[in-house]
């Protein structure tokens, strides 16, 4: 999060710091490296790199805790010597500034996967969401093609959370990799652009990739909206009191849920409603093609239990309790992740099985 450092104790104030990810079991944490479409030509490239100095920053001032790692092997070293291991992948396309030689760039920088739009579409693939509102063209362009064959040649693995549906079945056509998706989840359960239907899922296996669910409420229940809203509705008159304070924007929702604790435990989702949608995903696409992208300090609504990155246990023990065997659960853990990385990583295209 801006402003803060991951190596002091943010509880309460992020979703991550280095002691909550070592109480929660991660060897492996990908960070996004991200900015919005207000950062322009000019502006996304540099700023791009500057999260990425932040993190090798914060792993040169914690060398015991943290390591920056750009191969499966270092991984594995990093982990046996007791560090958790750190890697990067850039959220959005238009950090590329329709450059090329960037993809080349930021894969010598350590980023291993490139998510090619975020909500806004560059000139060369489309999101979800101006799919959805139909604005402007669909899908790839001759120059998203080379994108994603030089990414493919490189070694960086294609994302398609946030892109279109006519961009994800472009790049299921070009991509001779299996393709992550690294933060969505299954829309037969909770119908939204941001989610993947049942074909798409069954195409993902058929490419070999996998699809990471994302712990936002929104994109868990379908009914999480209406709760909400029903409880913004029943307190006009408190959130105008925060307003006369001076509390808007972001921090405006954040403190009128301090102020009513039992109310807010009710709105978001149960644990269970996660493990549903790997339920799905298991038996539509099947257990290689499942992972966990919680986008946490991404996300302002996470299933109850799931504060933040120590209660990845929790997930474990549910999983136990609906009878995924040992070697299954590992593999949702970060087996099927790493499968796609090396695939991705060695130049060969991984099938289903």
């Amino acid at each position: 999060m801006e402003g803060m450092a991951m190596d002091q104790d943010l509880t309460g104030k992020a979703h991550t710091d280095l002691a909550r990810l070592k109480k929660g079991g991660m060897d492996l944490q990908v960070f996004a490296v991200f900015c919005d479409e207000t950062y322009g030509p000019g502006r996304a490239f540099s700023f791009a790199n500057a999260q990425i100095d932040s993190l090798e920053a914060v792993a040169k001032r914690n060398p015991d805790k943290l390591q920056v790692v750009y191969s499966p092997e270092q991984m594995q070293a990093a982990i046996k010597a007791g560090r958790i291991a750190a890697l990067t992948g850039v959220e959005g396309g238009h950090m590329l500034e329709e450059k090329l030689e960037n993809v080349n760039h930021f894969y010598q920088r350590g980023v291993r996967y490139l998510t090619l739009t975020w909500n806004n579409s560059t000139t060369w693939a489309s999101s979800a969401a101006d799919e959805v509102k139909g604005n402007g063209r669909k899908g790839l362009t001759d120059f998203g093609r080379q994108i994603v064959q030089r990414m493919n040649q490189v070694g960086m693995i294609v994302d398609l959370s946030h892109v279109g549906e006519k961009t994800f079945y472009d790049v299921l056509q070009t991509s001779t990799k299996p393709v992550l998706v690294s933060h969505s989840c299954a829309a037969a359960l909770c119908p939204h652009s941001r989610n993947l239907t049942d074909d798409q899922l069954k195409a993902l296996a058929k490419n070999g990739g996998v699809v990471h669910l994302n712990f936002f409420s929104e994109f868990l229940d379908s009914t999480y909206n209406q709760r909400v809203k029903s409880f913004i509705g029943a307190h006009q008159n408190d959130i105008k009191a925060l307003e006369e304070k001076g509390i808007t924007g972001p921090a405006l929702r954040a403190a009128l849920y301090r102020q009513f604790p039992k109310e807010t435990a009710t709105l978001n989702p149960p644990i269970s409603v996660l493990i549903d949608h790997i339920d799905h995903v298991v038996k539509v696409a099947g257990i290689d093609h499942v992972g966990l992208g919680s986008d946490y300090d991404g996300i302002s609504s996470a299933p109850t239990g799931l504060e933040d990155v120590s209660t990845y246990p929790l997930i474990t023990k549910a999983l136990l309790e609906r009878a995924y065997k040992k070697k299954d659960i590992e593999k949702i853990l970060g087996g099927n992740f790493l499968r796609i990385w090396k695939a991705n990583s060695v130049g060969t295209t991984v099938a289903s099985k």
